[in-house]
């Protein structure tokens, strides 16, 4: 299950660098960003939907 951690941490990242270029005023660096930040973010919440919260304990 940590596939979920790492979806969500792109999808993360993926916010970080949607806002700064909308800082930037950087169109294509928009498009890029938040695209990821979209598709990792649905991946993120589809795969806990589906699997299950990842556990902690082995």
């Amino acid at each position: 299950m940590g596939l979920v951690i790492i979806f969500a941490l792109v999808a993360i990242l993926g916010l970080a660098a949607t806002l700064r270029a909308f800082k930037d005023k950087n169109i294509l660096a928009i498009l890029f960003a938040g695209g990821s930040t979209v598709v990792f973010g649905w991946f993120a919440i589809m795969t806990v939907v589906n699997n299950g919260f990842p556990t902690l304990v082995h």
